[in-house]
């Protein structure tokens, strides 16, 4: 695992994932294909998160919408998919749709043109907002699997969520390397965040547990070129 990177340009390659007897195709950017309804999903791309900690007082570099537009309008035309969904917490609050720049809200906009797009609310924007374009709802069902912000866990048959911003943690060649992760065990999936500003919470931790209801699931860390499968209970804690 020495070639790890932190997921983003270099990627070249995706990962066949089954869920609930779909086959899908986990993008490096953190994104998931899903060719027989050509839908594309991504989670938690926090748009305008850097101007909200602007507003606090914090000043980070503020490219992070642009950066996850760029990234997001690549995976598009990688695919160029009929459908998007985006798993909630698309804007770090719920002003950030009034933030958003005119030329990043025009390049939203045209990233839609041709082909439905869905946003599920998450905990930062519970509120449909205006002049983003797409439909607005709390989740989604397609056959037998529901896309939704917040993974239900136990008691869920078959989703898809976001939310949790998955890291897997390992030791490989004496270091230690952190990265995001895809979490499955074939029935539920947690995504990585798309955002460009977004942490990760380590799979280690109880809220993944209760997800996967203390069943066997894998982390599928994004690396530079490939993905590596590591079984959750073989990943390091915090």
């Amino acid at each position: 695992m020495a070639g790890l990177t932190a997921n983003g340009a270099s990627a070249i390659e995706g990962e066949d994932m089954e869920l609930a007897g779909a086959s899908f195709c986990a993008d490096l950017s953190g994104a998931l294909y899903w060719s027989e309804s050509r839908l594309l999903c991504v989670a938690d791309l926090h748009f305008e998160k850097g101007s909200s900690f602007a507003r606090h007082g914090r000043f980070p570099p503020p490219y992070d919408t642009r950066a996850t537009l760029t990234r997001l309008q690549q995976v598009i035309a990688r695919y160029n998919p009929r459908s998007v969904i985006c798993l909630g917490d698309n804007f770090h609050d719920g002003d950030g749709p009034a933030r958003l720049p005119g030329e990043d809200r025009h390049m939203l906009l045209a990233m839609q043109r041709g082909r439905e797009w869905i946003w599920i609310a998450g905990n930062h924007d519970p509120d449909p907002a205006i002049g983003i374009g797409g439909q607005f709802c709390d989740q989604i069902g397609i056959g037998e699997i529901v896309f939704r912000h917040e993974p239900c866990g136990a008691g869920a048959t078959a989703e898809i969520a976001g939310h949790l911003h998955p890291l897997a943690r390992i030791s490989a060649r004496g270091r230690v390397l952190s990265r995001k992760c895809f979490a499955s065990n074939g029935r539920r999936m947690v995504m990585p965040a798309f955002g460009a500003f977004t942490g990760g919470l380590n799979i280690r931790s109880r809220a993944f547990q209760s997800v996967f209801d203390g069943e066997v699931f894998m982390a599928h860390m994004l690396g530079a070129t490939r993905f590596y499968a590591v079984a959750a209970m073989r990943c390091l804690p915090d």
